[in-house]
């Protein structure tokens, strides 16, 4: 205990010099008639753990050298986070996200608020996270046990020369059913409904403490996922008041800010490969103009803002760590999952069977989802399980792909098309799936079509929705899946696909056997 308190209590000295949270009516701040005031407001949203480049792109030593740069030409600089730190890459997920964390003090972020994954870990890891970050967190509709707003902060008030912010946090009440916190959300933790927790915060700020720009920063998303999820485009409509939206949630990748209501709406797509930056105008405490795009923090070509020395340095022991974890051993093979030629990609294989069946039990389990059944192509595996002790490289070997795994649904005349869709993928092609145990059906290669198609030991019904889960690149219309661009009520988990074989083989007393079972017959089918 004696070593955190340094640590909280530089954070409440921090939040305290920046921030004010007023408990009477406020004096509205002074400023020059007609005079222009200029804020730059710079945000990320959907971090996922992406401490380092991925494929050139973000970085947070880079994103750090592009904060200073900008803070470096601009008096007035605010810097926020629109959730979901957790829960990305091995390097985060190993070390409960403590060096983005710390990445975040560095950086100077001034405020952030929770992301549905800030759950996924329950209330001792969220609690460490809070203290751990040197800015607020700032939540207006989830209260704790004891009726005060997690993380302390109902909302943020900052004073600048001519203007004052007003910042209120909302995260979507889609976090009680949809990840980790499942298991501790309802005992610990309040939510109110977004718009009423927005409705109550704009009026705070707006009549007691006489904030002339208000600034909501939600994980909320701007992709309805199901019927009664609350957009930020619906927030904005339904209160009057935000000047301001920085959203997170829907991964979404804007080039010009929407319109909504009087609100302006905006976000940064996700892993820190894009800072959003919005320069705002203000006279006479209104905000007159929003000129705002974002900045891409690199790419594969070009590296415009190199690695911040002292943000690298933070984040190097921590990749070292990492970096020996792959050696670490996460279980044993009772047998080979043999690849042979490729065999995911011509037959129902042992390997294919664990890794799907890994999927619909950590989801089950872990998450507490529906879920009818798993699949992924075949060509996302790429090699095999030898026998004996099994290393966390050899995952990564077998799964190499930062393959990201979703829920999602499909209707059963959708589902139908689907599996017509796979009769016709020929044995040997990448896009050969391989299936959960929930789902049974013989396949006539020569002639293309599918008989005998059961998922939970019933023929699908048309009129029925069914949720599955697969990854990242089947979604988006990869290997020729078309008909999984019209998925709805998806739920992207932020999990590799690695990670949940990982924790499944734990699952399993560290011991895993190679098994087929018949779910998938194949007539007339060829073996390389």
């Amino acid at each position: 205990m004696k070593k955190k308190l340094p640590l909280i209590f530089t954070a409440a000295l921090f939040v305290l010099a920046l921030f004010a949270n007023c408990a009477g009516g406020a004096q509205p701040v002074q400023r020059e008639a007609g005079k222009t005031y200029e804020l730059v407001l710079l945000h990320t949203n959907d971090h996922h753990g992406a401490a380092l480049p991925n494929d050139g792109r973000g970085g947070l030593a880079e994103r750090a050298s592009f904060v200073k740069s900008v803070r470096a030409a601009n008096e007035n600089v605010l810097l926020i986070d629109a959730g979901d730190m957790n829960t990305g890459t091995a390097l985060s997920n190993l070390f409960d996200a403590e060096p983005d964390f710390l990445a975040y003090n560095l950086i100077g972020y001034d405020a952030s608020t929770f992301g549905n994954h800030e759950f996924d870990g329950g209330m001792e890891k969220l609690n460490r996270q809070i203290a751990m970050a040197n800015y607020p967190f700032v939540s207006s509709n989830v209260k704790t046990t004891d009726g005060a707003f997690l993380g302390g902060h109902r909302y943020l008030v900052k004073d600048y020369d001519g203007f004052r912010v007003g910042l209120f946090g909302i995260t979507t009440l889609r976090t009680q059913t949809m990840a980790g916190p499942a298991h501790f959300v309802n005992s610990d933790l309040t939510f109110i409904p977004e718009i009423e927790a927005a409705q109550a915060a704009v009026s705070l700020l707006r009549k007691r403490e006489k904030a002339d720009i208000v600034i909501a920063i939600t994980h909320i998303g701007d992709v309805q996922e199901y019927a009664g999820h609350v957009t930020s485009a619906e927030l904005a409509a339904a209160v009057p008041g935000i000047d301001i939206i920085v959203d997170g949630h829907s991964h979404s990748m804007f080039n010009v800010p929407k319109r909504e209501g009087n609100a302006w709406i905006v976000t940064a797509n996700e892993w820190g490969k894009y800072v959003g930056m919005g320069k705002l105008s203000i006279v006479d405490g209104k905000l007159a103009a929003f000129d705002w795009s974002t900045v891409e923090i690199n790419n594969k070509d070009r590296q415009t803002y190199k690695p911040d020395a002292e943000t690298a340095a933070l984040i190097a022991p921590y990749q070292e760590k990492a970096d020996a974890s792959l050696k670490e051993v996460v279980g044993e093979a009772a047998d080979a999952f043999v690849f042979g030629n490729r065999l995911t990609r011509y037959q129902e294989t042992a390997i294919g069977n664990m890794i799907t069946d890994a999927n619909v039990w950590y989801f089950r389990t872990v998450h507490n989802q529906e879920l009818d059944f798993a699949f992924h192509n075949g060509g996302n595996i790429r090699a095999e399980l030898p026998r004996g002790k099994l290393t966390r490289e050899q995952i990564l070997t077998v799964l190499p792909y930062e393959n990201y795994l979703y829920i999602v649904s499909l209707s059963g005349a959708q589902i139908l098309e689907l599996f017509d869709f796979i009769a016709t993928i020929p044995q040997g092609n990448g896009g050969f799936p391989q299936f959960s145990k929930e789902v049974r059906y013989t396949l006539d290669a020569p002639n293309k079509t599918i008989s005998g198609l059961s998922i939970g030991g019933a023929p699908v019904d048309p009129t029925r929705t069914y949720r599955f889960c697969t990854n990242d690149f089947l979604l988006s219309g990869g290997d020729g899946y078309t008909v999984l661009t019209g998925a709805q009520n998806p739920y992207n988990t932020s999990l590799l696909l690695s990670y949940v074989v990982i924790e499944y083989i734990a699952s399993r007393s560290g011991i895993i056997a190679p098994s087929t079972d018949g779910r998938l017959t194949v007539l007339g089918g060829i073996t390389p």
